[in-house]
């Protein structure tokens, strides 16, 4: 079956393109769910309106096209998928609702919002609402309200984090654990040292508090044995989704999955070549790989029961 979010109002889409998309297969073959939080390419013409320099600002905002890379490989392995439609541009679904950047909002800040309550990310531009970027620097040509805030929230934020919630917890009723591959792609990286080439893909767990370390070992094993270069942890380690969402102890365990860029995109990081299969392949083999230690993880039989 599928399932597909839900918008109150058109107010935020009056093209109708619903914020975010759950395939969910009749019969699951791995106790996995994939997502991408930022693949999103769905603007409306008043958010490109807003934007100063939009082709350079969503290029640059989005992980261009990890939604045809996850959408392929959850449907070569039988995987759950949820995909966003709406921009980072507009929302950033790997930020806390609270992590907001003040100076985007006209109203400014609350009486109880503190400069401490904002972490790093947002201080530098880069909060719920992304407000500038290097080179760019401020993205938008006017703020937004506190209504207007509050709406994308409500509308976007919390209906996708309970579904990405609610879809977890039916995998791991299901088969005892699930995990999470939140999939992320990322600028090429600079060499790590003298004339040894920066890591093509980088696993991050939040230093171990999403995930089982067997599984982010798996995974980092899985890429050694493929001869791709791979990190743990740095520069990317995961964020609010797998704060969120990675709950070993009972039984859900998240991953972030960051894939450089050129390794399936055209020289300006832009659209889609054919190697991206040769990454669909590779990716859909590190599913299966973790399926397996899922599944014992879980004490669950490798073909889970029907679906009452």
């Amino acid at each position: 079956m599928s399932a597909k979010g839900d918008i109150s109002g058109d107010s935020i889409y009056r093209n109708g393109v619903s914020p975010f998309s759950l395939e969910v297969p009749e019969a699951p073959g791995v106790p996995i769910l994939i997502a991408a939080p930022h693949g999103g390419r769905s603007y409306s013409p008043g958010l490109l309106e807003n934007m100063r320099q939009p082709e350079y600002s969503a290029l640059r905002l989005e992980d261009r096209h990890v939604d045809q890379v996850a959408k392929a490989v959850a449907h070569a392995t039988s995987a759950s998928l949820l995909i966003a439609h709406t921009p980072r541009a507009m929302i950033d679904l790997n930020r806390s609702d609270q992590d907001v950047d003040w100076h985007m909002i006209i109203e400014g800040a609350p009486a109880k919002a503190t400069p401490s309550a904002a972490n790093r990310r947002s201080r530098s531009g880069l909060g719920l609402i992304p407000r500038r970027l290097p080179i760019v620097g401020e993205i938008w040509r006017a703020r937004i309200s506190q209504t207007e805030l509050d709406e994308r929230i409500e509308t976007i934020h919390r209906p996708y984090h309970r579904a990405l919630a609610q879809q977890l917890a039916h995998l791991r009723d299901r088969w005892g654990a699930a995990l999470l591959l939140d999939i992320h792609s990322m600028p090429p990286l600079g060499n790590r040292r003298a004339g040894e080439a920066g890591a093509e893909f980088v696993v991050g767990d939040r230093f171990g508090a999403s995930s089982d370390p067997m599984l982010s070992s798996r995974a980092l094993s899985y890429f050694s044995t493929e001869n791709r270069l791979v990190a743990h942890n740095r520069p990317y380690s995961g964020g609010y989704v797998l704060d969120r969402h990675g709950m070993p102890a009972r039984g859900i365990h998240a991953l972030q999955i960051e894939i450089c860029r050129s390794l399936y995109l055209d020289r300006q990081l832009s659209e889609p070549t054919a190697r991206m299969a040769s990454i669909v392949k590779l990716l859909s083999g590190l599913v299966r790989t973790l399926a397996e230690e899922v599944t014992q993880m879980g004490g669950a039989q490798q073909i889970p029961m029907a679906a009452e």
